[in-house]
């Protein structure tokens, strides 16, 4: 195929993007659609190869796999060899752990499956993972296993066929990604049946142009972009991603490969010498961003400044070219002396692949090299002090339900109710009465304020319904279970009181809506004490600008100050401005005071870890303060 600079063009549009929303640059806020750009071109690119091949009766699997290793493998052996002595000397056992299990993954092209299983794409903690962008790799490799085997078999039924087959697919794909946005979001984020859809939407693009003249179209080429920027600048991580939403980037990257020909405005645009020039090592590029911010960002309690920031996006493009120029041009050609035959490329890839899954899998094994501490520490047991602390069960904190991994006696006097900042203090409430009867109701992210729900920030509207029949449970629940006579409520309802609102009755309202939470809030509060029950409300924990937990870790682990992890105390904003409001209402326990003077809160108290992470408690930190501070002591008197 000839030879289109405004490909590379094209592709400088994705990358930048991308580099610059996972700097922080919020003007790129859908920056993360570059990726979406990068699919369709992958696909258009791959099966325009895979056609004219097939026409020429020259295809050949194992040459097809040969270049993927030559094009792929190189780069991605040289960032994650560079990733290597700074995950050992800056990454305590538990994220080093993590590390070593996505150094398989990789190796395996499955990445994607495991970062779907450990979190979400724009939490806090995937921003200190250096091979979190992998998983996009993961995608396409893992679409290339199988559709040029796909096309291959089915060539003989003719391109026309196989065109409307993979329309088919697309479509399937597409839907599968819709409903995926809403009642899956991470998986459909991640996963590549739901990704697929863009993949083969460039294949599409390839059977409309292959061997046939190029379009020209100024506007739809000129539409195609528009409809890119559209998205890098307006979308968000509230936007649910892919979803009927990613039709804008996807439409527009097969719109300019359409109808963009050489000599059109867009195509003009595109293949300027710098553009065309970022294209070339866009690949590269986006390969050293990611762990260059991670690191980064594991090294500072606080987000790296935008300076910071900003001179990291420029080394990556700079490590960028060097990888090009000395690593992707050498090996990408069967004439370079180090690899000249297809065998060589085999055997080279599998012996480094093995040598990174052996590495991989000592560090797993191993747990994160807890031995690499400094000789008068010794602590053993640093991951279990800041695991997710899960209540009594995780089954509490999925779905209302009366499993008895829920609650400590048949006969519960005492019923807690909140998201995830109830479930960090059931530690503490057993702790400080032996022998309690408690039941626990807790939804994570679900305030416990009956009648409305957070609805954005990624929630999508099924969560939020979801989130108020939860509540309704949880009430009618109360009405039905005469022994319980106190309710602890606790949230910081963060999500209903900074976000949009889905009512009882469908409707949505915008964002600061803080009166009526309060009057929600309290209208919760008469309904519990109409089934007899006294109320106490938890307050939440302060925030900090950095993840309490790790800093602690680190603080003991690498033998850092552990006064450096304190953090001011600012309770002027949120749930505590409108928990000091009702306090002469129901009876507030303010949970602060266990840990902070009027200045300073202390996340390190003998010895023992009170976070696991920004704000929620460890499993040991909330045991201490209970026992120490007699909460249900505490909870019974004030209640009322």
């Amino acid at each position: 195929m000839n030879y289109r600079p405004e490909i590379d063009g094209l592709r400088a549009v994705a990358v930048l993007p991308v580099i610059l929303f996972h700097a922080g640059f919020g003007i790129f806020s859908g920056g993360y659609v570059g990726v979406d750009v990068f699919f369709v071109i992958s696909g258009y690119l791959i099966t325009s190869i895979l056609i004219a091949e097939l026409e020429e009766g020259d295809f050949s699997i194992a040459r097809f796999y040969e270049r993927r290793m030559r094009r792929i493998l190189p780069a991605l052996f040289v960032v994650m060899s560079a990733c290597l002595p700074f995950a050992y000397l800056w990454m305590p056992p538990s994220q080093l752990t993590d590390f070593a299990k996505s150094l398989v993954a990789v190796i395996l092209f499955a990445s994607n499956m495991l970062f779907w299983h450990e979190s979400g794409y724009f939490s806090g903690a995937a921003e200190l993972k250096p091979l979190l962008h992998t998983w996009s790799l993961a995608v396409e490799e893992q679409y290339y296993l199988l559709f040029p085997l796909f096309i291959r078999l089915l060539w003989r039924l003719g391109r026309t066929r196989i065109l409307l087959g993979i329309v088919a697919l697309a479509l399937i794909s597409f839907a599968l990604s819709e409903w995926g946005s809403r009642h899956s979001p991470t998986a459909n984020f991640y996963l590549a049946p739901t990704r697929a859809w863009e993949l083969l939407a460039g294949s599409i693009c390839a059977f409309l142009t292959v061997g046939k003249a190029q379009r020209s179209n100024n506007m739809l080429g000129a539409l195609g972009l528009a409809l890119i920027a559209f998205s890098i600048f307006s979308y968000d991580s509230n936007t649910p991603f892919p979803s009927a939403y990613t039709l804008a980037p996807v439409i527009g990257t097969t719109l300019i490969l359409l109808f963009a020909a050489q000599g059109t405005w867009v195509a003009k645009l595109l293949g300027l010498r710098a553009l065309v020039g970022i294209g070339l090592i866009s690949y590269s590029a986006y390969l050293w961003h990611q762990p260059l911010f991670a690191f980064a960002r594991l090294r500072s309690l606080t987000e790296p400044s935008g300076a910071v920031m900003a001179a990291l996006a420029a080394l990556s493009v700079l490590l960028a070219w060097a990888t090009w120029f000395w690593v992707e041009q050498t090996f990408r050609s069967r004439k370079n002396p180090v690899l000249p035959t297809q065998r060589s490329v085999f055997a080279t890839s599998a012996m480094v692949s093995a040598l990174f899954v052996v590495i991989g899998l000592a560090g797993y094994l191993d747990k994160g090299f807890q031995w690499r501490s400094p000789s008068d520490i010794h602590v053993s047991d640093l991951d279990t002090r800041t695991e997710a602390n899960k209540g009594l069960h995780t089954d509490c904190e999925v779905k209302f339900n009366t499993s008895p991994n829920c609650y400590t006696s048949p006969s519960p006097d005492v019923l807690l109710w909140g998201d995830s900042f109830a479930m960090h203090l059931v530690q503490g409430i057993v702790a400080s009465e032996n022998g309690i009867a408690l039941q626990q109701h807790t939804l994570s992210s679900c305030a416990p304020v009956l009648g409305l729900a957070q609805f954005g920030k990624g929630t999508t509207k099924d969560w939020a319904a979801g989130c108020i029949s939860f509540n309704n449970s949880v009430i009618d629940w109360l009405r039905a279970h005469k022994s319980v006579k106190l309710v602890i409520l606790s949230s910081p309802f963060d999500g209903v009181l900074g976000d949009d609102l889905l009512l009882e009755d469908g409707n949505v309202l915008s964002e600061d809506q803080q009166d009526l939470v309060k009057q929600s809030l309290m209208l919760t509060v008469g309904k519990i004490r109409e089934t007899g029950a006294r109320v106490v409300i938890v307050s939440p924990t302060p925030a900090s600008g950095w993840d309490n937990g790790q800093c602690s870790i680190r603080s003991i682990y690498f033998a850092i100050d552990d006064q450096n992890c304190n953090f001011p105390l600012d309770m002027a904003t949120g749930a505590f401005a409108m928990l000091k409001a009702v306090e002469d209402k129901v009876a507030v326990y303010w949970l602060h005071k266990d840990f902070c003077n009027r200045e300073v809160c202390d996340v390190l108290q003998d010895g023992i870890f009170i976070f696991r992470d920004r704000r929620h408690l460890s499993k040991e930190g909330s045991a201490f303060l209970g026992f120490q501070h007699d909460w249900m002591q505490a909870f019974r008197t004030m209640a009322n």
